[in-house]
């Protein structure tokens, strides 16, 4: 029972939050069914959805007949759908426990995107070094490359924020611009190969993660699932994790018990990092090298993910997956119903939008937090909004 009322506790928000963002897409697509389909169609939200759930996982309920094993069979999910949307949560879970792990500290990584494309292009270029070597040695390399080189960017703002108490927030924007237009220079002007029409970086060869089932289910879904039990047992279960959400809830109290927010703080900020680092890598490595202009989303992604699974590790794989598949059934929308693929990014949005309005739901929906509230839901949007310069020494 206490499992189940944690469960609903931590659930019913972000449920009505995904189901409200949904009602308000479905309103959109509607106001905008006159420039696809040259009248209003109230229907069109229900194809539009039902051409998201079948691009994600393959069920479709628009070709069910009467015939009870004809209905068996249109229910039965695509292998390749849930593929795609696999590939697409990856790296939203490792960006997301990049955000969720910080917000444990109580520091809001809005890096994400910097430490994605820093991690990545570490990764390509470890990658066309060890092109060569026997793959068992080359992916290894390579992803080991990323994961650091997201980490080394991560400990920026981690040490400017415990030793100057520069706020994470405006550093980490900063330092996203910064690698975003460096990286450009530097694939441009001295890392670019001659020969393709559009400058890049060297093929990653043996580097590039091994394709394992499907059409692109590679090593790098099982990378980015691997990370939640072992997050999960980091922030749980060890005296690291135990710190960390001790200078989270009180700097000053973590202090007094002797630990150092100082070391927490660029600890902290050097594992979201890592993590960011690890989904930049499994991008670039399943492409194969570093392009110069290369656009993500999946670091401001990781906010959404974090918020939406409670900054748990398990919530935030929940969450990775909802929004993969969204990811994954945009083009299907895209095709059967003639709605942008951009909607998903909206939707999106929506959910963010709604999990920051959190008291207004619970007001209006009558939900009561109750006793016994699990860590969890402590308003990580606190996190967000105010400043942590205080006690930081």
């Amino acid at each position: 029972m206490n499992l189940a009322r944690k469960a609903y506790a931590l659930s019913i928000v972000p449920i009505i939050s995904i189901v409200l963002a949904l009602l308000s897409g479905a309103i959109l697509i509607i106001l905008s069914s006159p420039a696809s389909q040259g009248q209003f169609d109230l229907l069109l939200p229900i194809k539009a959805y039902e051409a998201l759930l079948e691009g994600a996982t393959g069920i479709n309920f628009l070709d069910i007949d009467d015939n009870a094993a004809a209905l068996a069979i249109s229910l039965v999910p695509s292998s390749q759908a849930l593929t795609n949307t696999l590939v697409a949560a990856g790296p939203l879970v490792l960006t997301g426990l990049a955000v969720g792990v910080g917000f444990k500290a109580g520091l809001f990584n809005i890096g994400g995107t910097g430490q994605v494309l820093v991690g990545g292009f570490f990764a390509a270029l470890v990658g066309s070094l060890v092109a060569q070597q026997p793959p068992l040695i080359a992916v290894p390399v390579a992803v080991l490359a990323g994961a650091l080189g997201g980490a080394l960017y991560g400990f920026i703002p981690g040490a400017l924020k415990a030793f100057t108490g520069a706020h994470e927030v405006v550093v980490t924007i900063m330092l996203n611009s910064l690698a975003a237009f460096a990286i450009v220079g530097l694939v441009n002007d001295i890392f670019k190969i001659t020969g393709p029409s559009f400058a890049r970086t060297g093929d990653v060869g043996n580097a590039a993660l091994p394709i394992l089932f499907g059409r692109d289910g590679n090593l790098g879904i099982f990378i980015a699932f691997a990370m939640v039990p072992i997050a999960y047992f980091l922030i749980y279960r060890t005296t690291l994790g135990f710190e960390i959400r001790t200078v989270g809830a009180n700097p000053s109290a973590a202090r007094y018990a002797g630990m150092s927010p100082r070391r927490l703080i660029i600890l902290t900020m050097s594992l979201c990092g890592l993590f960011a680092g690890l989904a930049g890598a499994i991008e670039i490595l399943s492409l194969g090298y570093y392009p110069a202009v290369f656009g993500t989303t999946i670091g401001f992604a990781g906010i959404t993910v974090a918020l939406l699974g409670r900054s748990h590790p398990v919530g935030i794989a929940l969450a990775a997956l909802l929004l993969g598949g969204m990811r994954a059934g945009a083009p299907a929308m895209q095709i059967e119903a003639d709605i942008p693929i951009e909607i998903i990014d909206v939707i999106q949005g929506l959910i963010l939008l709604f999990l920051a309005a959190e008291v207004v739901i619970r007001r209006a929906f009558r939900i009561r937090a109750g006793k016994g509230t699990p860590d969890e839901l402590q308003d990580e949007l606190q996190t967000v909004s105010r400043s942590y310069g205080e006690g930081s020494a």
